[in-house]
Parts: C-alpha cells; sequence; structure tokens
C-alpha cells in the first residue's frame, strides 16, 4: 500500500530541490590553495602566535642542514617593510627538472605542492624537523611576495613567487661566489591573510634564533635587522653572532644566573640511542629558592606541551634517586614523586628522533611511544653515575625533595579531612565568613570582597538565606610566580579554599562544593582588577574545574553614580557614563557625577541595588576561552596558560614582551 507524503516531507523534498545542491557545487581545492583558504588547518591560525610560525617552518629546513652535517652557519635579517631572509650554507634546494613533473624544477615542485621534499625516506636526513613536506610550501602559499637564491655548484640560481604563483621559471643568473653555498628564502607574509597591521617581532625572532643556536652546537647563527626596528628596545641587538659550543649546558648556566644550586654542578650530558635510533641531550638543575622551568625539544623543534620526551626524563630521575636512596638507607626519598623532582627544577631536554610523531603541525607535542622508552634507558643510568659522584650536593638535594614529599602528604590529608567535613556542613569555617543559612548548595553564592569595610557593607547588602561574604586581605598571593611551599603556608588561601570545601589543586573535588556560585566582587578600579586577576589565577591553576563548569563570576559594580534631581543612575566604567550623558540624561540640566572610590564606601542599599540582587544585578561567567574551529582541539588551552605564565607567572621579561606588544591597544588608562 502506498503512502501520500506528509506536509513536512513535502517542505522537505521542495527545499532540498530549491537548494540546488549537486556535483557542480563540490569544489576541488589544488595546489596550495588549501592553504589560503583554510591557513589555521596548517599553522593554527592567522594570529600572531600564528604569524611567528611561518619563520620557524623555513629555519627548521636550515637546521635539518646543520644537524645532519652539510652546514654551519645559518643568517637571519628582518628589514623594516617586514621581510625575513634565511641563509644558510647548506648543499641548497635542486634545481634540475622533477622526474615526475618535466618541465619543473625540484625547487617549484617543493614551493607549490604540498607534501613534497627529501625527508620521507630517511636517506638524506637521519633526523629532521620537517616531517610532512609542507612546511615551506605553506610559507610560501601565505607570503604576499618571496625570492629564493639558490647556490649550488658554483652555479646562482633565482625564483620568485606572489602569493604561491611562480612569477615565471627557475633563472639562472651567474656563477656564485668563490666557497657560496646553500639557499636563501626571503618573504614577507601576506596582509590579506594575517591583517594590514601584521608585522615580526624583532624579539620574537631573536628568541628563536637563539633557542636553535643552542640546539646545535656546530652551528653558528648570525641575527641581524634594521635597527629602526630595536631603536626603542636595547633588549634586542641589531646585530648578534649566536654560537653555543657548550649547547643546553650553556643555556642553563643563563637561565640560572647567580643562583645558588642544591648541587654544585648540573645533571648535564648527551648520549646517543641504540640501533642508531637518535640521541638525547639534557641539562638540569634545582636551585635553592625554587623558580623551576621545563623547556624540551625534539629535532630542534620546540614542544611546548611535553610529550613522551619529557615523561621518559622525568621517570629516569624519579627512578634513578629512588634506587639511590634505597641503596643508601634512605627510607624518606620513598614519597618523593615527579611532583618534587620536577617541581622546582629547571630542566632542559633535546632528542633528536627517527621519524618523530607530533600532535598537529604545529609539533607542540611529541607522542612518539618509543620517545619515553629510549629516553629513560639511557638517561637513568648517567643519572645515577652523577648522584654517586656528588654526594653532597646529593643528599641536600633528597633531604629537600623528601622534606617537600612530607609537606604534600601533610597538605594531602588535611585536604581530605576537610573534604569529609565539608560533606557534613560541620567543618571549621574561616573566622571571617559571614555564611549563608540555606544548608542546600543549589541556588546558594559566595562574594569575595576585598577587605573589611566592603566586607561590612556587602553583609549588610546580602541576602541572609543564599549569599555567604567572605572579605580577603588586600591583594592575595599569585601562585603562577609563587612556589609550591609558599602556596601551601599562604593563609588567605587557605581559608578561602576551605570556606569553598572544594579542596584545591589534585585534591579538588568539585562534590565537596558548598555554593553554586563564586562571585569575585572588587573595587571597579585598577586595584580592583588586579585582585580580580590574581583571584581568577588561584582558581585557574588550582581549582580548574569550577571555572570548567561555570561557577566562576565576576560581579560589575558601579564606578559612578549619576544624579539629575530626582533621576540617578549608575555607570560600570567611563564609556557607560559618557552613554548615560548623551542618552538618560541628555539636555535634562545639570548633572552631578559621583565616583566611588570602593565598595566600601557604597550604601548598602546601592550594594545591593547595583551588585548583589539578582533581579537587577550583572555577572560576568568566566569561562576558558573555546575553539574557533580552524584551531587544533588542544590550542585554544595551550594559549591560555601562555597567556596566564606570560602575565602572571616568574619571569618579568614575558610581562615586558606583552606590554611592547600590546601598548598601541591600550586607551583610557586609568593610572
Amino acid at each position: 500500500m502506498s503512502k501520500k507524503n506528509s506536509p513536512q516531507q513535502a517542505t522537505l523534498f521542495s527545499e532540498t530541490q530549491a537548494s540546488g545542491y549537486d556535483a557542480q557545487d563540490i569544489e576541488v581545492l589544488e595546489g596550495l590553495e588549501p592553504v589560503r583558504r583554510r591557513p589555521g588547518m596548517y599553522i593554527g591560525g592567522t594570529d600572531e602566535r600564528a604569524l611567528h610560525h611561518l619563520p620557524t617552518e623555513v629555519l627548521d629546513n636550515s637546521m635539518d642542514e646543520a644537524v645532519a652535517g652539510h652546514a654551519d652557519r645559518i643568517t637571519m635579517h628582518l628589514s623594516a617593510d617586514g621581510t625575513l631572509a634565511i641563509r644558510d650554507n647548506g648543499r641548497g634546494i635542486p634545481v634540475d627538472d622533477h622526474p615526475k613533473f618535466p618541465g619543473r624544477s625540484a625547487l617549484e615542485v617543493i614551493m607549490t605542492m604540498l607534501h613534497s621534499g627529501g625527508k620521507f625516506s630517511g636517506r638524506l636526513y637521519r633526523t629532521s624537523g620537517g616531517l610532512h613536506g609542507v612546511g615551506v610550501s605553506v610559507v610560501n602559499a601565505l607570503s604576499e611576495h618571496m625570492e629564493v637564491e639558490i647556490a649550488r655548484e658554483g652555479v646562482l640560481w633565482h625564483q620568485t613567487y606572489a602569493r604561491g604563483i611562480p612569477q615565471g621559471k627557475i633563472k639562472k643568473i651567474g656563477p656564485a661566489q668563490p666557497r657560496q653555498r646553500g639557499t636563501c628564502i626571503s618573504f614577507r607574509p601576506d596582509p590579506q591573510i594575517f591583517g594590514e597591521e601584521a608585522r615580526f617581532k624583532p624579539a620574537t625572532l631573536y628568541r628563536l634564533a637563539r633557542a636553535k643556536a643552542y640546539l646545535s652546537r656546530r652551528v653558528t647563527i648570525a641575527w641581524s635587522c634594521d635597527p629602526e626596528l630595536v631603536a626603542d628596545n636595547p633588549q634586542v641587538p641589531a646585530q648578534a653572532l649566536l654560537h653555543f659550543p657548550g649547547g643546553l649546558r650553556d643555556e642553563l648556566s643563563e637561565i640560572l644566573g647567580a643562583r645558588p644550586t642544591l648541587s654544585a654542578a648540573p645533571f648535564a650530558g648527551e648520549a646517543e640511542f641504540p640501533a642508531e635510533a637518535g640521541r638525547v641531550e639534557w641539562a638540569v638543575a634545582w636551585p635553592e629558592e625554587g623558580g623551576g622551568s621545563c623547556a624540551s625539544f625534539c629535532n630542534t623543534i620546540e614542544t611546548p606541551q611535553g610529550g613522551t620526551h619529557e615523561a621518559g626524563f622525568r621517570s629516569a630521575l624519579l627512578r634513578g634517586l629512588r634506587a639511590h636512596a634505597e641503596m643508601t638507607g634512605n627510607r624518606k626519598a620513598a614519597a618523593i614523586t615527579g611532583e618534587e623532582v620536577f617541581g622546582d627544577a629547571v630542566v632542559l631536554v633535546s632528542v633528536f628522533l627517527r621519524d618523530p610523531q607530533f600532535q598537529g603541525q604545529t609539533k607542540e607535542k611529541l607522542t612518539s611511544p618509543e620517545g619515553a622508552r629510549l629516553v629513560e634507558a639511557v638517561v637513568k643510568d648517567h643519572f645515577e653515575h652523577w648522584l654517586v659522584e656528588d654526594r653532597v650536593g646529593t643528599a641536600a638535594l633528597l633531604e629537600t625533595l623528601s622534606a617537600r614529599a612530607e609537606e604534600r602528604l601533610r597538605r594531602a590529608q588535611e585536604s581530605r579531612d576537610t573534604l569529609r567535613k565539608s560533606a557534613t556542613r560541620k567543618l571549621r569555617l574561616p573566622g571571617k565568613l559571614t555564611d549563608c543559612t540555606r544548608q542546600d548548595a543549589v541556588g546558594t553564592e559566595i562574594f569575595l570582597v576585598e577587605g573589611d569595610s566592603a566586607g561590612g557593607s556587602a553583609k549588610q547588602a546580602r541576602s541572609r538565606e543564599t549569599q555567604a561574604v567572605l572579605p580577603l586581605r588586600g591583594k592575595i598571593l599569585n601562585v603562577a610566580s609563587a612556589s609550591t611551599d609558599k602556596l601551601r603556608g599562604n593563609q588567605e588561601l587557605a581559608d578561602l579554599t576551605l570556606a569553598l570545601g572544594c579542596g584545591s589543586g589534585k585534591s579538588f573535588s568539585l562534590a565537596g562544593l558548598r555554593y553554586d556560585r563564586i562571585v569575585i566582587m572588587t573595587d571597579a578600579d585598577v586595584d580592583g582588577a588586579h585582585i580580580a586577576a590574581l583571584l581568577m589565577t588561584f582558581f585557574y591553576r588550582e581549582m580548574l574545574g569550577l571555572i570548567e563548569t561555570g561557577h566562576l563570576y565576576l560581579a560589575q559594580p558601579p564606578l559612578y553614580r549619576l544624579t539629575q534631581g530626582n533621576k540617578s543612575a549608575y555607570a560600570r566604567d567611563d564609556a557607560h557614563k559618557e552613554e548615560l550623558l548623551r542618552t538618560v540624561f541628555a539636555g535634562r540640566g545639570k548633572v552631578e557625577i559621583g565616583r566611588f572610590k570602593g565598595l566600601g564606601e557604597m550604601l548598602p542599599a546601592q550594594l545591593r541595588e547595583t551588585t548583589m540582587d539578582p533581579a537587577r544585578r550583572s555577572l560576568v561567567r568566566v569561562m576558558l576561552a573555546e575553539n574557533d574551529g580552524n584551531s587544533p582541539p588542544n590550542d585554544e588551552r595551550v594559549r591560555t596558560e601562555d597567556l596566564v605564565e606570560s602575565l602572571m607567572g616568574r619571569k618579568p621579561a614575558l610581562r615586558f614582551k606583552f606590554i611592547q606588544e600590546n601598548a598601541t591597544f591600550a586607551r583610557d588608562l586609568d593610572v
């Protein structure tokens, strides 16, 4: 029996017909067009970070020549017009016709076709950073202008490209200079892709050149840029010759500076993997005052997200320490974990592997399974020998790490006790906390305010049933730059953790959370913003689950009160004030404008009306950045971590760099 189409089916059928979706709508992207259409798939986006990935791809090719023993000098020059030139004295890209593409040189094939190159077979390069044959062709596709000069077998060749398209055939331009050989690639990023204001940052490129130089002892990198680019930045030289014969040991010495360490000499060295599988180089030291960091690399490519080589190195150190402690009868060291070993250490580790596997085209994390096994097996023996050679330093190291382990266990036990008490709501709450009366967490809020004065106003303005208030004493500890010991010993953060009931760090459990919303309520000025930033950093580092599940909010107290006769209104900031003056108070006589110096200056009724009453207030939920769909899955999380580390971390140079790069965007500073 046949059935008639329903009205819904008929509508769907007619809309499908009208859409005109057929074979002619299927696009086939050829050559470098996919790169220009979707640059995020190849370099992670089109922002400043992605822009500075372009030089990395070109420089990696030159570094591969150096690591393979075919080059020992690389030059980088940044011109005032934004053109970057990278030259090496390697073998030079082949210029003869490619056998599969008659009439097209191997150079043109490499520069214009994805997945072309000499690193797939492993015959020409034992190890290399370029793996997929897409690096330099992607740079070509995303460059407004590119020139390639090849000095090979005494002859100089040249070819020009525009947005990935050859501007004519490769040209033989004459004999090369005596002993001249290698490849020079100069390119300028395309403003159609990265924006008209996009420019390479000399500081970023200089750090890149320097990092590559200490990863290969045989290479010298000559850095230079036009002087006007660094006239206002004395930290970046206009010219520099970068060569580190000591490799990672030299870099470790510069990072440590004059800081004393627990051992007299760092644990540094290098070793070959069995069966010519590659090699590893490392340098690590434990400063007496903490302040650790870790930087890892694979085939000279930085891996900011770590990976299997870091895991293998961590395991080698931990197992080596425990084995030495057991041999010497040190029972306390049995409690040491990787957290103590790596937490306050300055670690540098670089591996060279055949056919390494990375997470994503930008290669920020090494995923090769053999990385952990090879590194651990080689490094562990060297570390055990080092521990035996420096008995005094080893004893000091074990004593310090054992003490940190004991403190960690003690704090973990306290957190477990706190969670058990939280479950019954009979825990010993901080004396400064004014709690709400509702026993169930659903619908409750805790307001974190700065100081007793603001706390007094908030207590009078709150709803006693659902709103709690916890005053904080000034600016809390910056957890991004504080040592673990300082974090655990901070009473202000201990009280905050106790009030919330959910623990912190590895002891965090959302099940113990005593409130539905945590609201950061600070003054609407620069100091208030700083305190809010410190609190958000604390929650991001120690209670990330609160942010991920949407429990953390920012209150928006007013900065101004505008009055005209019987009418009054509140403004959040200067822009809102000007908007109210143009609209609500336009043309109606004189307007009295009062500025609140802080929450403590507001009357409880005003604070309730503007900031605490759920029916009239405005809250901002704190969330992690979402992926835009064009970036790798973990890219936004990495950018968030990078931003927190740059602005709140231990290195002032990163904050200085951020200020330099973003100062032009600052407007109406309240200083």
